[in-house]
């Protein structure tokens, strides 16, 4: 069994085309992803809403596309090319995944992944920023 990380994209970002794990800049996709590498996982991933699933060192353009304001049939469109991307990299019914996601990109993905863990259910960002510092033993 893999342990897999899967991450939320944020709003904040560069303005200039850089790797995945250099784009988003906010403080809470900077400790989740520092949190992520804490836990030793197999791999880390970013679920975005431009493509799906997305490599840590893949170089990509900024983009203005948001699961909050997509059609239930992009999402839908979205979530098959999340579940084809992921089935091509783990075994959906038998590896480990840890979300540091928003609802949105989870409850899609939450039926169709055995084994699963959340970080930071339901918690506003200040507590997020917290939980992760506190939990993953990382820099204020």
């Amino acid at each position: 069994m893999a342990k897999i990380v899967l991450i939320s994209c944020i709003s904040k970002k560069l303005n200039h085309k850089s790797k995945a794990k250099d784009l988003y800049v906010s403080p809470l996709f900077r400790k989740s992803l520092q949190c992520a590498k804490s836990l030793n996982p197999d791999k880390i991933f970013i679920l975005f809403a431009e493509c799906g699933l997305l490599d840590l060192n893949r170089k990509i353009e900024p983009y203005d596309k948001n699961l909050n304001k997509m059609s239930s049939d992009e999402i839908k469109e979205w979530l098959n090319s999340v579940l084809n991307q992921l089935q091509k990299v783990s075994y959906l019914g038998k590896d480990d995944f840890v979300f540091f996601t928003e609802n949105n990109c989870r409850k899609f993905l939450l039926p169709h992944i055995k084994n699963y863990g959340i970080s930071m259910f339901g918690l506003r960002i200040e507590k997020q920023l917290k939980l992760l510092v506190r939990a993953c033993f990382i820099a204020e």
